[in-house]
């Protein structure tokens, strides 16, 4: 449904920002994120999970026509707390949805298999929306319009999700701030013991900080697919737009079938171990270090390598998620569990914060190649303060 996702850099270049300004805006969505997440519990055991989400879509609808309307950075950083806040909401409560229905149906021990093949279902739609972002560029001439495009399908999956069972809704309690505070205060609790536990610190890194990476860097692979559009003696007869729409929604068709595969795989990829050490270790590795290639790759304008080696960033995400759900779920207990899961969300979005900023100062200054071949490096670099290991 997300339109715009596959030309956002672009969209804000296009409208005057800075990287560092990009780097800024991302950093202001990951915040919003950590501190929505930890009320959204409690919202959603009050409205129930069906109108939290419906509330959530509303509340994205909100952020697209803010977009489209948006002519500084002001207006831009509004419009993404507003995207932030409704997807704070949107991810935990499906997640909570899905464990829910997989206890129910007696199901729960296949829920690396179960989300890995939600996850490819979701690619495959991303794969589809991409072509469809690039046919409305190409028609109207410009990015602005996606925003207001991709109002459509979110009002028609409002209509999907209010036809769920009702049982999905869970059992509704008064909502009541005292709870809020509580989750607040169990949070910051979870946050104190963990960097107590070396052990528990180690994973909760492991499985955060590359979604975090990911979060950060996914979208820079745009302005380098704009250079290749331009070099490209093809339709020479199209303006810049309209060829940069082409390339990227053929190029984001392909990744995220190619996603959708690897998410799908993710169960039978860990099945090859014997635990889920080994394959969270050199997933995170070969990660990094593709980060590092195709930074260099930019770096010597070898755009079309850049651009394939990025797309192994995305896949190692893809693949990691499932595994990285199911170690989770496999080290807390049921009454820690939603305490534990909101952890590993928000270090996800800390990690985002962090990263993206640096990655928008250093590319402002040498540019997004050299930006993510160095964060890239020195996230390799404290491999083994999050290395995990059977102790």
């Amino acid at each position: 449904m997300r339109f715009f996702e596959s030309f956002l850099i672009l969209f804000f270049l296009e409208k005057g920002l800075s990287y560092v300004e990009i780097g800024f805006l991302y950093s202001i969505r990951s915040v919003v994120i950590v501190v929505s997440e930890i009320p959204s519990g409690a919202i959603a055991d009050a409205l129930g999970r069906r109108r939290t989400l419906l509330m959530a879509f509303l509340v994205y609808i909100f952020s697209f026509l803010t977009f489209y309307y948006s002519d500084s950075f002001m207006i831009m950083a509004a419009a993404m707390m507003l995207f932030a806040f409704a997807d704070a909401f949107r991810s935990g409560v499906h997640k909570a949805m899905i464990l829910h229905y997989l206890q129910v149906n007696n199901i729960i021990d296949q829920k690396t298999n179960y989300y890995g093949h939600t996850r490819s279902w979701s690619q495959r739609g991303s794969a589809v929306s991409s072509l469809i972002a690039a046919v409305i560029v190409i028609y109207s001439g410009n990015f602005q319009i996606i925003f207001l495009a991709s109002v459509i399908p979110y009002l028609l999956d409002m209509m999907l999700v209010w036809s769920y069972p009702k049982w999905l809704d869970g059992e509704l309690k008064e909502f009541d701030a005292l709870t809020v505070k509580q989750k607040f205060g169990q949070v910051g609790q979870g946050l104190s013991q963990s960097f107590k536990s070396k052990a528990f610190l180690k994973t909760l890194v492991s499985t955060s900080l590359y979604t975090g990476y990911f979060k950060a860097v996914k979208d820079y692979v745009q302005p380098v697919i704009k250079m290749l559009a331009l070099s490209a003696p093809v339709l020479a007869y199209w303006n810049d737009d309209k060829k940069t729409a082409l390339f990227i929604g053929v190029f984001y068709f392909v990744v995220y079938l190619l996603t959708a595969w690897t998410s799908r795989n993710a169960g039978v990829f860990q099945n090859k171990f014997s635990n889920y050490l080994k394959p969270m270790n050199l997933t995170i590795l070969f990660g990094f270090i593709a980060g590092i290639i195709s930074g260099l790759f930019y770096l010597l304008g070898w755009y079309a390598l850049a651009v394939a080696v990025f797309v192994f960033i995305l896949m190692v995400e893809n693949l990691r998620k499932p595994i990285g759900v199911t170690v989770i779920s496999d080290l807390s207990s049921n009454k820690a569990m939603a305490t534990v899961l909101s952890l590993s969300s928000q270090a996800k979005s800390v990690f985002a914060a962090i990263i993206a900023p640096v990655i928008g100062l250093i590319a402002e200054q040498y540019g997004p190649g050299i930006g993510i071949a160095v964060v890239s490096l020195l996230l390799i670099a404290g491999y083994p303060l999050y290395r995990l290991s059977n102790k």
